[in-house]
């Protein structure tokens, strides 16, 4: 859905300002309505919970979908909510007040999303040029990427397996604290639209691709921070056997990069039936201290522009209060703090806080 009516190569972003709480810019009532009645259809399946695509640049997918995210979450607050999250990238800017929405959808996200796979149009064309070798890639060809993550991240609802898992399961298996929920994702192996392989892969293989920093589809470096845990989902007929042996071959190797007070913090899925065209794909789950880069980037290009109050008028012109903007720099900067926070931390200092907390008892 889009407010703007601009042809579909053209981008979404310039709907320059709409409050994630304003209702006069669409009707909030009619789409919740919508997706209620379609909710009624489905209730039979028992459906497990929502996954909506946006963006987090532009007014549309920020200001709107931000609000039917909230709408959705009051009316289903027991169903799991899922995002796919496409964030300004760090060299491509489409709007300039893309720091302002994105900040603003942060704020929102945290309270009303239980995961959120985080996207950026950079990493998704550097993987098309570099990886697909294409020399015009298309939204088409971005979206395709992005169609094969949501499969996968689906794919053991949908489809037998032999270590299955559920959105709910995959939620409490990757968020140690409830704020920390927002991941890098990756898939492999990756293929532009219209083609396949032809080399079956093997496990290693496609356990090394899974890992790889050039396979994430975000602007982060997973090697510039650890991970608290990770989740990935293969599909194909594989041993059960082989995948465990190489998710632990993998963290034995890097183990540098994953937190050492969380034990067995990688989590993985075998779903037998594979993607249409491969024998069998991989689809990575991460979540990262690395992703504060992306939230750094995002905040320091607010604060810039906040500090002058530059383009606040067009906000403040829809109702909104500059009371909302400094909220949700906050919320944006503690968020960034808790992240660094966990990634310092050791299984020592765990331990400190354990027996302070024991002598505090005996006190």
């Amino acid at each position: 859905m889009d407010l703007d009516r601009e042809p579909e190569e053209s981008s979404p972003a310039s709907q320059l300002a709409t409050h994630p709480r304003d209702s006069r810019c669409f009707e909030p009532d009619g789409v919740t309505t919508t997706v209620c009645l379609a909710c009624q259809q489905v209730l039979q399946l028992l459906f497990r919970g929502f996954q909506v695509c946006h963006s987090m640049g532009g007014g549309t997918g920020a200001g709107m979908g931000t609000l039917l995210i909230s709408k959705i979450r009051e009316e289903y607050p027991d169903r799991i909510m899922v995002t796919f999250s496409v964030v300004p990238s760090p060299k491509v800017s489409d709007t300039v007040v893309e720091p302002y929405n994105a900040t603003l959808s942060v704020h929102q996200l945290v309270e009303n999303s239980d995961m959120c796979m985080i996207l950026d149009n950079e990493a998704l064309y550097d993987i098309c040029f570099r990886t697909l070798k294409l020399m015009t890639p298309t939204f088409g060809d971005l979206n395709h990427l992005i169609s094969s993550t949501m499969s996968g991240v689906t794919a053991c609802l949908r489809f037998p397996g032999q270590l299955n898992s559920d959105l709910r399961k995959l939620a409490v298996n990757l968020i140690p604290f409830p704020r920390l929920h927002f991941f890098m994702v990756g898939f492999t192996p990756l293929t532009s639209r219209g083609s396949q392989s032809y080399r079956a892969m093997s496990v290693p293989e496609l356990t090394q691709q899974m890992w790889d920093a050039k396979n994430m589809m975000c602007a982060a470096d997973p090697r510039h921070g650890r991970y608290l845990t990770a989740s990935a989902v293969f599909r194909g007929r594989m041993s059960t056997k082989e995948v465990d042996e190489q998710m632990l071959n993998i963290q034995n190797k890097n183990s540098s990069y994953f937190v050492e007070w969380i034990p067995n913090n990688v989590k993985s899925s075998v779903c037998d039936i594979p993607p249409k065209g491969l024998r069998m794909s991989a689809t990575f789950i991460g979540n990262s201290t690395a992703i504060q880069e992306m939230f750094k980037r995002v905040s320091e290009q607010f604060t810039a522009m906040f500090r002058r109050k530059a383009f606040l008028h067009w906000y403040t012109g829809e109702g909104m209060d500059e009371m909302e903007f400094t909220e949700a720099e906050s919320n944006m900067n503690d968020l960034v703090s808790e992240y660094q926070q966990y990634q310092d931390a050791t299984a020592d200092e765990e331990d400190e806080f354990h027996d302070e907390e024991h002598e505090e008892h005996h006190l």
